[in-house]
């Protein structure tokens, strides 16, 4: 993943160009002089998600339950007939539930029960470090106790930990993934630039966030076993995307056998949640077995003839 979507310090790194370069000189000499004290702090900064400033609004109808996944206690809602086929909401690093709120109504009126969450460590679900994995975990115990899934839609982190699930036996009929990383160890080395830890602290901290989860950054960035996905799959990803070069959803998307390419235009990595036209092309795609998306939204004018 890139730095921006995983890393606690995007906010205050991009916002706050003076203490970014404090934090910087700090870990660059610690890195050096104490690399166990770094390398504990770059642990803490690399797995604790910043707290989402804003806590949105849910659904008027939506109904809220606890899940225990492990040690963590999940806040879940969802809305929509009990009986309906469900379709399943995962958010990125750093936000909330409410984020995807956007895609609940559609997604109701087409006929699906819709199901959201806090993922682990996020909003009221609880505090602490986290890490993909974590994600993961949460997709296949929902599908357990909310599913079976018809689609589901992931956005930044949450698209990705949607990709490993996939990998790993998550049944889904349509998948539609938003501003989605292709590689942690993408991420890690733009973490180490960014808090200038030496390669020496840098790969201390994958071997001990690896230990800690029981699987390789290695294992993680197999993508190319999305090739026996045949999962249909619907990537939107915008073209000014900072914080997730869209480079990541073409070499996703290329992957797998049955995807679609949409290139979003002004969104960004976030404003994309929200956007009316990105909201109806999920719910169809979903909804639509022989859905062919436009290749661009909003759909790019045709140059003017010439005469």
């Amino acid at each position: 993943m890139t730095s921006a979507t995983l890393s606690p310090l995007k906010s205050t790194l991009v916002r706050f160009l003076p203490a970014a370069a404090a934090l910087r000189a700090y870990f660059a000499a610690t890195s050096r002089i104490v690399p166990r004290l770094a390398k504990a702090q770059a642990e803490r900064l690399f797995t604790l998600p910043p707290r989402h400033a804003h806590r949105g609004a849910q659904a008027p109808d939506a109904r809220r339950e606890t899940v225990t996944v492990g040690r963590h206690h999940l806040a879940v809602w969802h809305d929509g007939a009990p009986d309906a086929p469900a379709v399943l909401l995962a958010h990125g690093w750093g936000g909330r539930g409410a984020q995807m709120a956007g895609f609940v109504a559609p997604l109701r009126e087409a006929g699906y029960r819709v199901v959201w969450f806090d993922q682990p460590g996020h909003g009221e679900s609880g505090a602490g470090p986290v890490a993909l994995p974590d994600f993961e975990r949460t997709l296949h115990a929902l599908s357990r106790t909310h599913g079976p899934f018809h689609g589901a839609v992931g956005h930044s982190l949450g698209a990705a930990a949607l990709g490993l699930a996939l990998r790993r036996g998550l049944c889904l009929e349509r998948v539609v993934f938003l501003g989605t990383p292709a590689s942690i160890r993408d991420h890690l080395r733009s973490f180490g630039r960014q808090l200038g830890l030496t390669p020496r602290v840098l790969d201390a901290l994958r071997a001990v966030v690896e230990r800690r989860y029981g699987i390789a950054f290695d294992d993680i960035d197999r993508i190319e076993e999305l090739a026996r996905v045949s999962t249909p799959a619907l990537f939107l990803h915008d073209a000014q995307d900072r914080q997730v070069p869209f480079a990541n959803a073409q070499r996703l998307s290329r992957l797998m056998p049955r995807a679609h390419l949409v290139r979003t235009h002004g969104l960004g990595h976030n404003r994309i949640l929200r956007d009316r036209a990105v909201l109806r092309a999920c719910a169809d795609f979903i909804a639509t077995p022989d859905a062919v998306p436009p290749p661009d939204l909003p759909q790019l004018p045709l140059p003017a003839p010439l005469f």
